[in-house]
């Protein structure tokens, strides 16, 4: 992809959050400058183009900062990162993990919801279903991997050397799970 094609796709959107950050139409141009030279001078470096959107506006957050440090102007930095999540990603893990829950099978869910959420103990979740315990426990560990292996269907996650899933959100329109 080349950093026109970038311009045309995201620069827009690249313009508005950076805007709604700075308040400022000639700073915000000044820093959407900024943020597409890092971008023409880096776009070589991103392995995977299915993150380029996330990485365009990592790269327009961080002009955001730099921005903000040349300028010795104070600002809360947590707020600043949660707004940029939100403004970035309107599908969140939440959006997906409500659509592979409502898919699992209920001998899975009903347990997995007794224990994870509830936080009943297993076996509380065993008397109250009246089954054994032995079946409860792996009715839930059958469901904690039907979880993992439902964002590794949607959204192309992956499972790491430490068994812990990793990857981004995918576009809604991408999604299998919430679209």
């Amino acid at each position: 992809m080349t950093t026109k094609q970038v311009w045309t796709s995201y620069s827009a959107d690249l313009k508005r959050f950076i805007i709604s950050k700075v308040k400022d139409v000639t700073i915000t141009d000044d820093i959407l400058q900024d943020t597409f030279i890092k971008i023409h001078t880096k776009l070589h470096t991103l392995k995977d183009i299915t993150k380029l959107k996330s990485w365009c506006f990592t790269v327009a957050r961080n002009s955001i900062l730099d921005y903000w440090k040349s300028t010795n102007q104070t600002f809360e930095i947590s707020n600043f990162e949660t707004e940029t999540e939100i403004s970035e990603n309107l599908h969140t893990e939440k959006d997906c993990l409500r659509g592979i829950l409502k898919n699992l099978p209920k001998k899975y869910r009903d347990p997995l919801f007794l224990s994870d959420i509830k936080g009943l103990k297993q076996q509380e979740v065993a008397n109250q279903l009246k089954q054994s315990l032995p079946t409860t426990k792996s009715q839930i560990q059958r469901a904690r991997k039907l979880i993992a292996q439902g964002f590794m269907d949607c959204c192309g996650f992956v499972m790491n050397d430490n068994g812990n899933l990793v990857g981004e959100i995918q576009e809604k329109d991408d999604c299998k799970v919430c679209n």
